[in-house]
C-alpha cells in the first residue's frame, strides 16, 4: 500500500500541487468487484483546499488515472454502518450516496479517521459521523494551537498555525534590526533571549516601584468609602419623606378616580336615555293616523304609509343589553304592539270586491278577440303597497288573507274573461262547422257574470302592452285543393279537400293573436304581484322546506308560523308562481283544448303551432325561465310538439297502408307528390324557426318512409313496370329536393338521383332487350366459340360462323326492319310512362344511346373475326339516329 501510496503522489498529486494524506482500497457496493482507491488531499498553495479523490487503474493496467474528485466541504454524512463490529462497507453522502467495501476494515477505518482530522482543521461545517467508534473520533482541536493530523502512516500534516499579519509586520521589524538573522540563526536566537531576560527584570522593576502608587490609592478608596455612607444616610431622610408624600398622592388620585368614574356613568346613562328617546318616541301624528286610519283618500293613505313606516323603525329597533328589562321600554313597546293591531284591523277595508260592471267592455273585447285591461285596477290598487309591505312585515296571518282574498276574486274574473276569449277564437277558426251547424258557446247567466264582473275595480280597456310576436307566414298556395282521399295530410276527422292556404293563415292569424294577448296579461299581473305584494324583494329566503310546491287549492298559502315571524317553504319567485298558478289556471286546459280544435280542423295546423308556440316559449324564457308563464307554455308545448309527431306518425303509417289500381298505371305516387306539398308549405312556415331540428328529424323519418313505400309498390304493380315505379317516383323526389334545397335531406337527395338514375339504366336494358335477336344470337356463338381458345381471325373457317352465315343473318334485318321495331318500342315506352313526369324523351334517348352501343360492339366484332371480307350491317349509325328522330317527332 505505501508502494501505491508514493506512486499516486508522483504521478497523480504532485503535478496538481496536492498532497495525498490517505488511501483505501474499495469498490462499489452490490456491483462486481471493479477496484479503485479513495484518496484524502490537500492543496499545497493557499488557502488550502481538501478533497476526495477516486483514482482507478487504466484499462490497460499499466498506469493510473484520476477519475472524480469531490470538495471535502460537500460531504454531509460519513455513515460507518457498525460502530462495534467489524464492517469494510461505509457510505459518503455528497450531492448522492456512494456505497462503497474497503478492501479492510482497517483502511476504512484509517481512512474515516483523517476524514474527521480535516475536517476538525479546516472546515467550519462540520460532516456527520454515524455509525463510527468513538475510539477512532478525537477531541476537537482548540482553535490558535498547532495540531496534527496523522494518517496512520509516515506522512503527516503541516504542524505550523498561520500568523496573522500584525504578528508577521513584528517579525519582519525585528529581523531588519539583526543583519544575520538569516544567516545566524543560532545567534539571533541568544540575542533575543538576552532581550527577553532584560524586558523582564525592567518589568520586575516596574512593578516595585508602583507600590508606593498603590497605597495612596488604597488611602483614596478608604476616604471615598467614608463618603458614601454619609450619602446613603441623606438618602434614607429623603426616603422618608417621599413616603408620606406618596401616601397623600395616593388619596388623591383615588377620590380623582371616584369623580372621573361618576361623570363617566353618568353620560353612559344620558347616552341611553337619548337612545330610547330618539328610537322609541312615535310622534303624535303619526298615532293619530294609525288610530283613525283613513284608507280612503290619497292623503290619508300618505299619512297612513309614513305612520306604519315609523311605528315598525320603532318596533324593530335594535335593543342594547338590558333596555327589555326596563319598566318604560315594556309599556312602550306595549303601545307599540296595540298601535300594530289596530292599525292592522283598519287594513282589512282593503277590499278587492269594489269596482264597475264590465259586462259592455266584456262584450266588446270578446268580439274584437281582445282581453280586458286591468291597468287602471292594478294602479289604484299599487297606492296601497307600501301597507301590503308594512302588514308583511308586521302581521304575516292578514297579510296572507288578503292575499288569500285576491286571488279568489282574481280567478273567478280571470276565469270567466279568458273562457269567453277562447270561445270567440274558437269561433272565429271554426265558423260554420262543415255539417252547417254553428260552434254553440257555453251559456253563461247574465246575474253569475255581473257578479264576477263587480268584483273587481278598475275600467277595463283594450290590451295596450308590447307584445312579441311572430312575422305572419305567408303560404304561397299551387291553387289546387288536396282531393286524395288517402291523403298524406288528412289526418283528421274533416276532410282534406274543403280546406285551402286562406284557411290555414287564418288559423294561423287567429292562433297569433290568442298567444299575443295571454302573453301581456299573465305578464302584467306577475309584475303587479310582484309590486303590490312585496314578492321580489328578496331574492331567496332560507328555511327548511317540508313540501316544495304544496297546493293552494285550501285557499292559504302553506305557510308554518312560528311566533307570528312567516317560515317560506321556498323562494319569494315560487311564490309568485304559485299564486300565478291559481289565478291563471284555466289558461292551460284552454290553450290545450283550443290546440286540440285546431289539429282536428287539419293536422296541417300543428305545424303552425308548433313555430308559434316555440317562438312565445323562448321569448318567455328569455325574460324569466321559471315564471308561470314560462312553465305554461312549456307545457302546452309538448302537447303540440306531441301532435306534431303523432301527425308525421300518421302520415308515414297511411304510406304504408296505400294501394294501387291493378287496371291502371302507376304514375306519381300519390304521396310523393304530397311530400313535395307537405316539405314546401313546412319550410315557409319554419322559415327562420327556432324549432328547426323537429322539422329536420320529421323529414328524415318522412323521406325514409317514402323510399320505402316507393319499393314496396313497385314490387306489388302488375300494370306498370317496376323500374318504370322506381325511375319516375326517385326523379320526382330527386327535382323536389334540389327545388326545395333542404340541407338536412343532402344524403337522401343523393340518393334518390342514383336510383333514378340505376332504374333508368335498368329499365333502358330490360326495354330494349335484344332487338337484332338472329344476329345477337350470331354473335354470342361467335364470342364463346372466342372464349374456348379460337383466335378471332379463325373464326370464320367455323362451319356455323363461316362468312355465308353471317351475310344470311344481316340480310334479314335491312332499316325498314330495324325501324318497325324501334317504333313499336317507343309505343310500349309510352304506354309504360306518365305525362306528368314528362321522362319519354329522356327514356328514348338512352335507348337510342344503348342501341348505336350494341351496333357499335357488332361492328367490332365483324372487323375482328372477319377482317377484309368487306361485311357490313345494312344501315349506319346515321341511320339509327334519323330513325329515332323520326319516330319521336311523330308521336
Amino acid at each position: 500500500m505505501t508502494a501505491i501510496k508514493h506512486a499516486l503522489q508522483r504521478d497523480i498529486f504532485t503535478p496538481n500541487d496536492e498532497r495525498l494524506l490517505s488511501i483505501v482500497n474499495v469498490c462499489k457496493a452490490g456491483k462486481k468487484k471493479r477496484n479503485c482507491f479513495l484518496c484524502a488531499t490537500v492543496t499545497t498553495e493557499r488557502p488550502v483546499q481538501v478533497n476526495v479523490v477516486k483514482v482507478k487503474k487504466s484499462d490497460k493496467g499499466d498506469f493510473y488515472k484520476r477519475q472524480t474528485a469531490w470538495a471535502l466541504r460537500d460531504l454531509a454524512v460519513v455513515d460507518a454502518k457498525d460502530a462495534v463490529k467489524e464492517n469494510p462497507e461505509f457510505d459518503l453522502h455528497f450531492d448522492k450516496v456512494y456505497k462503497w467495501v474497503a478492501s479492510s476494515t482497517v483502511e476504512k477505518n484509517t481512512f474515516i479517521s483523517c476524514i474527521w482530522k480535516l475536517n476538525q482543521r479546516y472546515l467550519r461545517k462540520k460532516i456527520d459521523f454515524i455509525n463510527v467508534s468513538s475510539q477512532l473520533l478525537e477531541e476537537s482541536v482548540p482553535s490558535g494551537e498547532n495540531q496534527s493530523v496523522t494518517g496512520g502512516d509516515e506522512e503527516a500534516v503541516d504542524e505550523y498555525q498561520e500568523l496573522n499579519a500584525r504578528e508577521e509586520q513584528d517579525i519582519e521589524i525585528m529581523m531588519e534590526g539583526c543583519e544575520y538573522a538569516i544567516s545566524n540563526a543560532e545567534a539571533f536566537a541568544e540575542k533575543l533571549s538576552r532581550e527577553l531576560q532584560v524586558l523582564d527584570g525592567a518589568n520586575i522593576q516596574s512593578i516595585m516601584a508602583s507600590e508606593k502608587q498603590v497605597n495612596i490609592l488604597m488611602k483614596l478608596l478608604d476616604e471615598a468609602l467614608k463618603e458614601v455612607d454619609q450619602i446613603e444616610l441623606k438618602l434614607s431622610s429623603y426616603e422618608e419623606m417621599l413616603q408620606s408624600v406618596k401616601e397623600q398622592m395616593d388619596q388623591i388620585s383615588e377620590s380623582n378616580h371616584l369623580i372621573h368614574l361618576s361623570n363617566t356613568n353618568n353620560v353612559k346613562l344620558l347616552s341611553e336615555i337619548e337612545f330610547l328617546v330618539n328610537h322609541m318616541d312615535l310622534a303624535k301624528g303619526h298615532i293619530k293616523a294609525l288610530q283613525e286610519g283613513d284608507l280612503t283618500s290619497s292623503r290619508g293613505i300618505e299619512a297612513c304609509t309614513n305612520a306604519a313606516d315609523a311605528l315598525l323603525q320603532c318596533m324593530n329597533v335594535a335593543l342594547r343589553p338590558g333596555h327589555d328589562m326596563l319598566h318604560a321600554v315594556k309599556q312602550q313597546q306595549q303601545r307599540f304592539s296595540d298601535l300594530r293591531e289596530q292599525f292592522a284591523r283598519f287594513t282589512l277595508i282593503l277590499s278587492f270586491i269594489k269596482g264597475h260592471d264590465q259586462s259592455s267592455t266584456l262584450a266588446q273585447h270578446s268580439v274584437e278577440l281582445t282581453l280586458p285591461n286591468h291597468h287602471p285596477f292594478h294602479r289604484d290598487l299599487l297606492r296601497y303597497a307600501k301597507l301590503m309591505e308594512w302588514l308583511k312585515n308586521t302581521d304575516y296571518g292578514k297579510y296572507e288573507g288578503l292575499t288569500k282574498n285576491y286571488m279568489d276574486y282574481l280567478s273567478r274574473l280571470y276565469e270567466r274573461e279568458i273562457k269567453d276569449f277562447f270561445e270567440v277564437a274558437k269561433i272565429k277558426m271554426t265558423g260554420t262547422t262543415r255539417e252547417g251547424k254553428k260552434f254553440a258557446t257555453l251559456p253563461r247567466k247574465e246575474s253569475a257574470v255581473k257578479q264576477e264582473t263587480e268584483s273587481l275595480h278598475g275600467s277595463s280597456g283594450k290590451l295596450t302592452g308590447s307584445t312579441s310576436s311572430l312575422n305572419k307566414l305567408s303560404v304561397q298556395s299551387s291553387g289546387n285543393r288536396r282531393s286524395q282521399s288517402s291523403s298524406l295530410l288528412d289526418m283528421g276527422n274533416m276532410s282534406a279537400s274543403d280546406l285551402d292556404v286562406a284557411d290555414r293563415t287564418k288559423f294561423d292569424k287567429i292562433f297569433e293573436q290568442v298567444l299575443s294577448e295571454l302573453e301581456p296579461l299573465c305578464l302584467a299581473e306577475q309584475d303587479f304581484i310582484s309590486k303590490f305584494f312585496k314578492l321580489q324583494q328578496h331574492q331567496s329566503i332560507s328555511g327548511t322546506a317540508t313540501n316544495e310546491a304544496e297546493e293552494m287549492d285550501g285557499g292559504t298559502l302553506s305557510r308554518s308560523y312560528t311566533s307570528g315571524v312567516p317560515q317560506p317553504i321556498s323562494s319569494e319567485k315560487d311564490m309568485i308562481r304559485q299564486m300565478m298558478t291559481k289565478i291563471f289556471r284555466c289558461i292551460e286546459p284552454e290553450l290545450n283544448n283550443l290546440i286540440a280544435l285546431g289539429d282536428k280542423i287539419d293536422s296541417f295546423n300543428s305545424l303552425y303551432m308548433l313555430v308559434k308556440m316555440s317562438h312565445h316559449v323562448w321569448t318567455a324564457q328569455n325574460v324569466d325561465p321559471a315564471s308561470f308563464l314560462s312553465t305554461t307554455l312549456g307545457n302546452v308545448l309538448v302537447t303540440v310538439k306531441r301532435n306534431f309527431d303523432k301527425c308525421i306518425s300518421n302520415q308515414m303509417k297511411q304510406m304504408d297502408e296505400v294501394k294501387i289500381s291493378k287496371k291502371s298505371k302507376v304514375g306519381i305516387l300519390p304521396f310523393v307528390a304530397e311530400f313535395e306539398e307537405f316539405a314546401a308549405l313546412a319550410e315557409s312556415i319554419f322559415k327562420n324557426a327556432e324549432r328547426r331540428g323537429d322539422l329536420d328529424k320529421a323529414y328524415i323519418k318522412l323521406i325514409r318512409a317514402v323510399f320505402v313505400s316507393v319499393e314496396k309498390v313497385a314490387n306489388e304493380s302488375q300494370k306498370t313496370p317496376r323500374d318504370v315505379v322506381m325511375m319516375e317516383n326517385f326523379h320526382h323526389i330527386f327535382a323536389t329536393l334540389s327545388r326545395l334545397k333542404i340541407s338536412c335531406l343532402e344524403a337522401e337527395k343523393k340518393e334518390a338521383k342514383q336510383k333514378y338514375t340505376d332504374h333508368l339504366q335498368s329499365y333502358v336494358i330490360y326495354s330494349l332487350g335484344q332487338p337484332l335477336e338472329k344476329l345477337n344470337h350470331f354473335f354470342e356463338g361467335v364470342e364463346a366459340r372466342v372464349a374456348q381458345g379460337i383466335r378471332e381471325e379463325e373464326v370464320s373457317y367455323q362451319l356455323a360462323f363461316n362468312k355465308q352465315e353471317l351475310r344470311k343473318v344481316i340480310k334479314e334485318y335491312p332499316g325498314k326492319e330495324v325501324k318497325k321495331g324501334l317504333d313499336n318500342l317507343y309505343k310500349k315506352v309510352d304506354k309504360h310512362l306518365c305525362e306528368e313526369e314528362n321522362l319519354l324523351q329522356v327514356v328514348w334517348h338512352s335507348m337510342q344511346d344503348e342501341f348505336i352501343r350494341q351496333y357499335k360492339h357488332f361492328e367490332g366484332l365483324i372487323a375482328r373475326c372477319y377482317p377484309g371480307s368487306g361485311i357490313t350491317m345494312e344501315f349506319t349509325i346515321q341511320d339509327i339516329l334519323d330513325y329515332c328522330s323520326s319516330i319521336a317527332q311523330s308521336h
